[in-house]
């Protein structure tokens, strides 16, 4: 690789690290290329980029960037998982991968401001999704003011219900 390519490498790495919210480094040795292949083509479907690095670009790739803490964590083999937009679906894809490729192991992780050893990464895919917690906010915004409509309907309700109720006592002394 030459000088103008490893710039480009370490460029792409940095714009990588820069937009991912998770950034998780795995370890897999004595894994075979089929099944580093088959981990490979499983995160792509899920749109979670998974890459073979080169510690030192790595390395050089994350000086300068919040990330930079899991430079020191660069050493033997590691491929990295890029968090596309959802943190907590990549490290449920990675937990399901874990459990068809033995010998890929978690490393540390990188997730809002912290780096994460390999209890934690798994972790945070026991976290709620992106789309529960906006289902949640959902919920929260819509039951004030249906609580404040049940608040105001009540005297109105309340008022045609006791004048219902004199106007079948009424009737009722009329037919008598």
């Amino acid at each position: 690789m030459n000088l103008e390519d490893k710039a480009r490498e370490i460029e792409d790495l940095k714009r990588r690290f820069e937009a991912s919210p998770l950034v998780i480094l795995a370890d897999f040795k004595g894994i075979t290329v089929k099944d580093l292949n088959k981990v490979r083509r499983t995160c792509e479907k899920a749109g979670v980029h998974f890459q073979v690095v080169k510690n030192t670009l790595c390395w050089r790739a994350l000086q300068g960037t919040d990330k930079e803490k899991l430079a020191d964590e660069f050493r033997g083999n590691i491929a990295v998982l890029f968090s596309t937009q959802d943190a907590t679906a990549t490290a449920k894809l990675l937990r399901d991968q874990l459990k068809d490729a033995e010998k890929l192991t978690v490393k540390c992780g990188f997730f809002d401001g912290d780096v994460l050893n390999p209890k934690q990464v798994v972790a945070v895919a026991d976290l709620p999704s992106r789309e529960d917690l906006l289902a949640s906010l959902l919920r929260t915004i819509v039951t004030g003011p249906e609580m404040l409509l049940g608040v105001l309907e009540a005297p109105a309700r309340d008022l045609l219900l006791v004048l219902n109720a004199y106007a079948a006592k009424l009737e009722a002394e009329g037919q008598s």
